[in-house]
């Protein structure tokens, strides 16, 4: 089996519970770091999946490294290499594979619920998750139209558009149920100060800025479980 990519945008976007999952389920994997310089590879024929986090920029940020992996994704696609994405790293795989990307009306910052969809489409990827409300963390001001053709996985009360399924084996995930202990506090350390605008603005997406690193390792542990679901199906592509 080749190894799986895993593309770091930059520090507070790191892969968090990601690789342990995958290393668990039996991939090896191969950090691409863009923040440190790390060139994007210009095929994904010597990976058997790829995998975007998260970053603070747009997916329309005229950045080189975002028009190479956009290039990347959809080499990956022709190749039926599978591709899965996390906040950032799913507006990307949105964008390179015909969706839409742009602001949301509002930012969602903090844990919020998240609503895994029941059908049996769905319910392929999700395993016992489907038709529950489930917790996860989210931290973002753009969101994603999915492609044609793609299955919604989840949802959410503030924005629609949280996770899909696309041509059976690329996974899109807008939420960050990858965080970790460290890197909930990370966020709140560098964009703090973004959770307390919004939340003192009345942004009903926000959380109080005083709860957010409450329960912090049963929360991430929670997550964790349900992100391995996820992939438990992802890489059933990975080849």
């Amino acid at each position: 089996m080749k190894p799986v990519a895993v593309f770091q945008h930059t520090e507070v976007g790191a892969p968090g519970s990601v690789v342990p999952i995958l290393e668990a389920l039996g991939c090896a994997v191969q950090p691409i770091r863009i923040l440190d310089g790390d060139p994007v590879p210009v095929t994904a024929d010597a990976f058997g999946g790829l995998v975007f986090m998260g970053g603070y920029m747009s997916a329309h940020d005229p950045l080189p490294w975002i028009g190479q992996e956009l290039a990347l994704i959809r080499d990956a696609d022709a190749r039926g290499i599978p591709v899965a994405g996390h906040c950032l790293g799913s507006q990307l795989v949105a964008l390179a594979l015909g969706g839409s990307v742009g602001p949301h009306h509002r930012p969602e910052i903090g844990w919020n619920p998240l609503v895994a969809c029941a059908d049996p489409a769905a319910r392929e990827w999700w395993g016992d998750y489907a038709g529950q409300t489930l917790e996860t963390f989210q931290w973002h001001g753009d969101t994603f139209t999915p492609p044609a053709g793609a299955v919604q996985l989840a949802s959410a009360p503030h924005c629609a558009h949280q996770a899909y399924a696309l041509n059976g084996r690329h996974l899109l995930v807008q939420s960050h149920l990858e965080m970790t202990p460290a890197l909930v506090e990370l966020s709140l350390q560098r964009n703090g100060a973004q959770l307390v605008r919004q939340h003192t603005a009345g942004n009903p997406a926000a959380s109080p800025p005083d709860e957010l690193l409450h329960d912090l390792p049963a929360r991430t542990d929670a997550m964790a479980a349900i992100l391995r679901r996820l992939y438990t199906r992802w890489v059933k592509a990975v080849r």
